[in-house]
């Protein structure tokens, strides 16, 4: 009882602690930035945008989640969307999701996508597959499932499903719990609640940690997740992820080959309406602390770094991320692996669903709505 006792006081005072560091935040933050930036659209009358993806001649590939995938010219015209496509099961938060571009695009036209893949009967579970864009823009060819998150189990929530591909050529992928099947996320036997690693072919990537691991799925590079929609690569390399708390407790982390990041049994959140999760502790030996949280949610999605210097130095090397939940653009100064200062850029943005630094060295978001726009972020 003394024990329990202590964790709530221990979740109360960091959630303390959060609100202090956010009003700060917002005191200290520059206001001036906030005012400067502009948007301006690029495209609009997009259903549900989900990822972008850059293309040469300045055109945009962009996956809307009922299940379409267009290009959008450099002046802003919407094309047909593409045939060739698989089924998809595009209901609850499923659907068309993440698009990446293969790091030698412009002499394969090769793409990787991925998206909720329905199953047998009702069931259904996140998927990756990679296709070639034809010549003419309006097909995707030689498409391949690449990889099929295991079980398939009927469910519309936390698909997860952000791709990126890493220095050495190799691909991650972030995967939900599946919600209902949180407690899988500390199984080894599922993908549920994972980060997994492949090759461009589909194999478990060389040096995974679990390869040869009796019982453990061998494209498993870390366990613990919750709903991953952010990753990205850092300057130097690594792999990034952001993933959505329950009520409260949204995480950054660097996930590292096999460590273990501890959902549901360590969490600054809390059940939806209250009360907490599991014994409502936020550490325990064995089980990696996030590098930063939210409480209360921000539902991120979207990451990048700004690698360019196009909004003056202050900003270079910052992390943004999208919030979903109060529609602004957070950018995060960093000292190493330390966030030191959060700024609430654009304020009053429609639910920020997806940031990327565009070959231009400009920031890019999409606006998750019905009538959703394709925007890039203008300096000041």
């Amino acid at each position: 009882m003394q024990m329990d006792s202590f964790h709530l006081i221990r979740r109360s005072l960091h959630a303390a602690v959060a609100s202090v560091v956010c009003a700060l935040s917002a005191l200290t933050g520059s206001a001036s930035w906030a005012q400067d930036l502009k948007t301006v659209d690029v495209a609009t009358g997009l259903v549900r945008p989900w990822a972008v993806a850059f293309l040469p001649q300045g055109r945009f590939l962009v996956t809307e989640r009922p299940g379409r995938m267009r290009v959008v010219e450099a002046d802003g015209k919407l094309g047909a969307p593409l045939a060739g496509l698989p089924s998809v099961a595009a209901a609850g938060q499923g659907g068309l999701l993440d698009v990446i571009a293969d790091s030698a695009f412009e002499s394969n036209r090769t793409i990787y996508f991925c998206f909720s893949e329905p199953g047998p009967g009702a069931t259904n579970s996140t998927a990756m597959a990679r296709a070639r864009l034809s010549a003419d823009s309006t097909r995707l060819e030689d498409v391949k499932v690449l990889f099929s998150q295991k079980p398939k189990f009927e469910s519309r929530l936390h698909f997860g499903c952000r791709i990126v591909e890493a220095a050495d050529g190799n691909l991650f992928l972030t995967l939900g719990d599946r919600f209902s099947r949180m407690e899988d996320a500390q199984t080894l036997d599922t993908h549920h609640g994972k980060v997994v690693r492949i090759t461009k072919d589909g194999a478990p990537a060389p040096g995974n940690p679990l390869i040869g691991t009796a019982g453990a799925l061998p494209e498993i590079w870390s366990y613990g997740h919750r709903n991953s929609q952010g990753a990205t690569l850092a300057p130097d390399g690594t792999f990034w992820m952001h993933e959505h708390g329950p009520q409260g407790g949204d995480e950054i982390n660097v996930p590292q080959a096999g460590r273990n990041y501890g959902w549901p049994v360590i969490t600054f959140g809390e059940n939806y309406g209250g009360g907490p999760i599991g014994k409502g502790i936020t550490a325990m030996a064995g089980m990696e602390q996030p590098l930063h949280y939210w409480v209360p949610s921000i539902a991120p999605s979207g990451m990048a770094f700004l690698t360019s210097g196009r909004y003056g130095a202050a900003m270079k090397g910052n992390l943004f991320i999208g919030s979903l939940k109060f529609g602004y653009l957070a950018r995060l100064e960093l000292d190493g692996r330390k966030v030191v200062r959060e700024h609430k850029l654009l304020q009053g943005l429609e639910r920020v669903r997806d940031v990327r630094q565009g070959p231009d060295g400009l920031l890019y978001l999409l606006t998750d709505v019905e009538r959703g726009r394709l925007l890039r972020v203008l300096p000041p």
